[in-house]
């Protein structure tokens, strides 16, 4: 397998979005439903560890490996803001490994109206994309400006949501036994013109203290008192009215971890179609939440 050859995977790998969806707002709707109030979330800081589970196909992967490291602060006052880093290597066994490094910031307020983005990529030490932006939500639509990686107007529909909101979204429909959520996602990944359709499964909850946590969670006591759910997010490219009427699609990828209701997700799995990677909870620090005022 040639380095060209491992590109399309590193392409795939770029493409992680954070846990974080979330409630009862369809692609369909005309306009996103109001914050999922009453969800309170934990400022923390957790790190991943990734390692290959399984592939798939002809791909050649001998090997995947990494960290993600997922620095998560403010409140619903202030805003939220996401410090995010995967770093990933790749191997084909011949030598020809590729270490993909992407590092974004972002901010959202807690009304779910107002989104900022940054990001970079680097592949093999070497910057491949940077993306900057903002958007901004009304009652007909959510307007995106584009900085980088070339200034730009975008308009998406008014059911979107930002990636903080998502997640509380999950957590209020779990906590309301509701096991299947739909709808659309903007988190400015990739060149920031990109619109996921989600689509959420909820599984049955894990009361507090039943299958105990064998990662760094294990050694935060408040979690030990917290209820959590099995949750899958699957990802999809947005379609043609055509192309809607093929048939089933296809994720571009999916996301499955643990969540607790306070915002912390353990026993990470990625699914890249070709490919499975989990990341285990290795370090987590909870921070003292500042309160509104």
């Amino acid at each position: 397998m040639t380095f060209l050859a491992q590109m399309p995977v590193l392409a795939t790998l770029q493409r992680l979005a954070l846990p974080g969806a979330f409630a009862v707002a369809m692609a369909g709707s005309a306009a996103a439903a109001p914050p999922a109030d009453g969800v309170v979330l934990t400022p923390h800081r957790a790190v991943y560890d990734l390692k290959l589970t399984k592939t798939r196909g002809n791909r050649g992967i001998e090997t995947v490996r990494g960290r993600i490291l997922y620095d998560f602060s403010g409140n619903a006052c202030e805003g939220y803001e996401l410090k995010f880093r995967q770093v990933s290597e790749l191997d084909s066994g011949e030598g020809k490994a590729a270490v993909n490094d992407l590092r974004s910031t972002t901010w959202e307020d807690g009304e779910a109206k107002k989104f900022r983005f940054t990001s970079e990529n680097l592949l093999n030490d070497k910057p491949t994309d940077s993306v900057t932006g903002r958007a901004e939500r009304d009652a007909k639509a959510v307007a995106v400006a584009l900085n980088k990686p070339q200034e730009k107007k975008l308009t998406m529909p008014a059911g979107a949501v930002f990636p903080t909101e998502h997640m509380r979204r999950i957590i209020a429909a779990a906590r309301a036994g509701k096991t299947i959520l739909e709808f659309p996602v903007y988190d400015g990944s990739e060149t920031g013109e990109k619109l996921y359709n989600t689509l959420t499964i909820i599984g049955r909850p894990i009361e507090p203290g039943q299958a105990p946590v064998a990662d760094a969670g294990a050694k935060v006591p408040e979690l030990a008192k917290l209820k959590r759910w099995p949750v899958t997010i699957s990802y999809f490219e947005q379609q043609s009215p055509k192309d809607q009427q093929t048939g089933e699609q296809t994720p571009v990828y999916a996301i499955s971890f643990e969540l607790y209701e306070n915002g912390i997700s353990r026993a990470l799995v990625l699914d890249y179609s070709d490919f499975t990677i989990a990341g285990d909870m290795t370090s987590l620090d909870v921070k003292q939440a500042k309160p509104c005022k």
